[in-house]
């Protein structure tokens, strides 16, 4: 869409919104958050009731908790593509695609790269990025699956390793290092041992040669988990053959492997490998970080009602949203930022029909399952403790059920996940 026909759709909806006093709501990101807000404001707003306007520098929603599919191959990028204007009421909800490039909060103003925005009321959904931590060659020599194009260029990497080892005959080639032992580095970890043996058949590889190998700073994996679950997990990836070296920290990447320090021993030792994911934790929004907003590493403090407390006109949710009730502290990311996209859609529904807003955000905690594989993995449903096929049921349910509340059942049946069906 050209910049002249961006502006002529946004002086279009601005004016009409003057005409007939309405209430201006711009949504920032197109995340779980985001788009559970559009979403669930163009479900309970009838026409004309507010001009909403939701920005994205994609013009799609993908699911952050399959990137580690992307990356392998079990998932292909076209599949895990959801495309905003074909889930959005354009009568109800414009859709821009623009980069936010800055938050002006005395104003009411965003500032995009090909146009500027005014609003009323204001929502912040941008997202994440990877936390470095500042450690030397991260950002030089590390993957990261921080969105749909990074997990389809480590996808292709992958590949080519496998593809070009006949030729080059380089071992580490085939070796692969993830750094961090929490949710994204185990399921990359884990998927890509599941494999490994139909890589090795495709390219004539010896089983033995290709190496998998998992570094974290814990004692166990898997922290959000109680002991018990850790160490099925472990024994699982184990199983699989992945290496897994834990007490450990990474102080430096290189082009052909880490550099780690063992806590117990304090010794430095060299792990070779030629392809590194970094999955040793995220922060927030750069955007927000360098905003005049009050923010902590790019995540704003929000109130009950998950509003800046600088400005009650601005709304936070997902990664950007620094909240400290005990029930979100340890939440799943993408099932928070949900659950926030649809109290602010419902809230800022209810401020533009003059309905009282009596509750606040409460998170409701209804599973955690992490991935070993397609048809394996571990997790908590409703404080019970699943092992094997039925938390990888689970685990589909859960994603199926985000599908189902964006897009009915005609996009679960498009784009879901189940038991015997993958992209290969």
């Amino acid at each position: 869409m050209s910049q002249i026909n961006i502006r002529n759709q946004v002086n279009q909806h601005t004016q009409h919104s003057h005409a007939l006093k309405i209430p201006r709501i711009l949504i920032l990101g197109g995340g779980y958050g985001g788009l559970k807000t559009a979403l669930t404001l163009q479900r309970s707003l009838p026409e004309n009731k507010a001009q909403i306007t939701m920005i994205s520098k994609h013009d799609y929603h993908y699911q952050t908790t399959l990137l580690h599919k992307v990356a392998i191959g079990t998932l292909s990028a076209r599949k895990a593509r959801i495309y905003y204007r074909k889930i959005l009421d354009s009568s109800k909800v414009a859709f821009i695609k623009d980069k936010v490039l800055e938050i002006h909060p005395d104003k009411k103003k965003v500032i995009c790269r090909r146009s500027g925005f005014e609003y009323d009321y204001l929502v912040i959904g941008l997202g994440f990025k990877p936390e470095t931590f500042g450690i030397k060659g991260v950002d030089k020599y590390a993957y990261k699956l921080s969105s749909l194009n990074a997990a389809q260029k480590l996808a292709k990497n992958i590949e080519n390793k496998f593809k070009d080892y006949i030729i080059n005959q380089d071992p580490n080639d085939l070796h692969v290092i993830v750094c961090g032992t929490g949710f994204t580095s185990i399921e990359f970890a884990a998927e890509l041992a599941t494999q490994l043996d139909d890589l090795c058949q495709i390219c004539g590889i010896n089983r033995a040669i290709p190496k998998v190998t998992c570094i974290g700073r814990s004692d166990h994996i898997l922290p959000i988990f109680d002991d018990k679950l850790s160490k099925a997990a472990k024994h699982k990836l184990q199983k699989l053959g992945v290496e897994l070296i834990t007490n450990a920290e990474v102080i430096e990447c290189q082009n052909n492997g880490v550099v780690i320090c063992k806590k117990n021993s304090q010794t430095q030792e060299f792990i070779n490998g030629n392809t590194i994911l970094w999955g040793a934790g995220v922060r927030g929004n750069d955007i927000v970080e360098k905003s005049p907003l009050a923010n902590k590493r790019g995540r704003i403090p929000v109130d009950p009602q998950l509003r800046s407390f600088e400005y009650p006109e601005i709304f936070v949710v997902g990664d950007c949203a620094f909240a400290t009730s005990k029930d979100v502290i340890h939440a799943p990311t993408a099932q928070l930022s949900a659950q926030m996209g649809d109290y602010v859609g419902r809230y800022l529904a209810n401020l533009v029909l003059g309905k009282a807003n009596k509750k606040d955000f409460h998170f409701v905690h209804r599973g955690t399952i992490c991935s070993i594989g397609h048809t394996d993995g571990v997790g908590v449903v409703y404080s019970k403790r699943l092992k094997g096929e039925m938390a990888a049921f689970m685990k589909n349910t859960i994603e199926n059920r985000w599908l189902f509340s964006i897009g009915g059942l005609s996009m679960v049946f498009r784009k879901g996940q189940f038991r015997y069906r993958t992209s290969s």
